[in-house]
């Protein structure tokens, strides 16, 4: 618990600017929807008929003039990545920073073996994503009941559920690339998922590249399947749960049995 502690201080200040900037920025977004909602049905009509632009973000097929299709093209485009960056970032420093501060040795004197060690920065990482996520939710609610909507429960849930997942698949594959890095690997984080979006973009181009959407966590947050299906895609969830998972192994694989510097 020690150990679990000293993360979720180390990390408070990073969890706190990207909570903080992803839930403002998610406000202002619903409390422009009543001002907006006159304009929606020309922006739609607009935006379905932009082509290749209108499909990649999946607008061809959403009526972005009602609240559920305007919060899953709006909202998913700053939570999406916005999360999956978070995610990224916290997910490839969190074994590599002990090496790259030179902070290993004092770590590794302690009384607790190297996969103890592992497993609670792992606890820390998915407790940061799923606080970051729960508050998130909690300001996204508040605001839709705030501008008089009714809020649609199982639509947003099921939103923010893909999103929670998509987090989660990101951090436990950065998680497995830390414990392989000796410096800070922000870029590389970063890169892998930006990556990752708009490989789920080039497969909403075209449907030769539609297996794309099973090696990005994008592609189970498309707010337009999950919309129409009213659940998620079982299959590229699947896929994208044992990503993570074989992450996380490579983490303890790696870490257990690494040269520490």
């Amino acid at each position: 618990m020690t150990l679990l502690h000293h993360e979720l201080r180390q990390g408070r200040t990073a969890f706190a600017v990207w909570t903080a900037a992803i839930s403002f920025l998610l406000v202002i977004c619903i409390f422009l929807f009543p001002e907006m909602r006159g304009k929606m049905d020309v922006l739609g009509d607009m935006f379905a008929s932009m082509g290749g632009f209108s499909a990649a973000f999946g607008m061809d097929r959403l009526n972005i003039g009602t609240l559920t299709g305007f919060y899953s093209v709006e909202c998913g485009n700053i939570l999406g990545p916005g999360g999956a960056f978070f995610a990224a970032l916290t997910g490839v420093s969190i074994l590599s920073k002990e090496e790259r501060d030179k902070t290993a040795e004092f770590l590794l004197t302690h009384p607790m073996s190297r996969a103890r060690v592992v497993t609670g920065k792992l606890a820390a990482l998915f407790l940061q994503i799923t606080a970051m996520n729960l508050l998130v939710l909690g300001f996204c609610l508040l605001s839709v009941r705030l501008i008089g909507e009714t809020v649609p429960w199982k639509e947003l849930l099921l939103l923010h559920t893909a999103w929670y997942l998509l987090q989660l698949e990101t951090g436990g594959i950065c998680f497995g690339i830390s414990a392989f890095l000796r410096r800070g690997g922000a870029g590389i984080g970063m890169g892998l998922a930006a990556v990752m979006y708009f490989l789920n973009l080039i497969a909403n181009l075209t449907e030769h590249a539609g297996f794309l959407k099973f090696l990005t966590p994008f592609g189970y947050c498309e707010g337009a399947d999950i919309l129409a299906a009213g659940r998620l895609d079982a299959g590229p969830v699947a896929a994208g749960m044992f990503c993570a998972c074989i992450g996380i192994a490579m983490a303890y694989w790696r870490y257990t049995g690494k040269d520490i510097r």
